[in-house]
């Protein structure tokens, strides 16, 4: 278990100055033939509203690096809302992760259900020369946003290993 402390520095942003919200209603060209978003088109939603998240953090161009996963856990019909909620969960030297978790919303019924999450890592660029460029440390407060900062650091211990072991062959 990764017991590392999170930066307390009050100069550093906070979790929630990256926070960002998206919907937007699911029309029947969003959808496939059973009435329910197509998973593209979650995963669009999904990178911008991630990619906002990083910006705000960084305030530099950011690139889409990976997307770790990204799981369906109900599906999002036709008429409902879509709802995107996403934040930098950590910073590393020049990137960042962020989670995003998406929700519908039966619009008639107020009936709101967790349909997705997802994790994807920033890249943020230099204006002039588009290259890699630090970034600043983030400084997760509640309870919930250490856990997942710290989880944060076990995914990318993962997917550096997943790197290397895929390097070899």
């Amino acid at each position: 278990m990764i017991t590392e402390s999170p930066p307390t520095n009050p100069k550093l942003k906070s979790v929630s100055e990256s926070v960002v919200e998206m919907s937007e209603i699911v029309l029947p060209n969003d959808a496939n033939t059973l009435g329910n978003i197509l998973g593209g088109k979650v995963m669009h939603l999904i990178d911008i509203a991630c990619a906002v998240a990083a910006l705000r953090h960084s305030r530099k161009p950011v690139v889409t690096a990976s997307m770790d996963s990204l799981s369906f856990k109900h599906p999002v019909k036709v008429g409902e809302l879509i709802i995107i909620k996403a934040s930098v969960n950590r910073a590393f030297r020049t990137s960042m992760e962020c989670g995003a978790k998406v929700f519908s919303e039966d619009l008639q019924t107020g009936k709101i259900m967790h349909t997705s999450t997802a994790y994807l890592t920033f890249v943020a660029l230099d204006e002039a020369k588009k290259k890699p460029v630090e970034v600043d440390p983030i400084r997760p407060e509640t309870e919930e946003e250490i856990r997942r900062w710290r989880s944060a650091a076990i995914r990318r211990e993962f997917r550096m290993q997943q790197k290397s072991l895929l390097n070899k062959h």
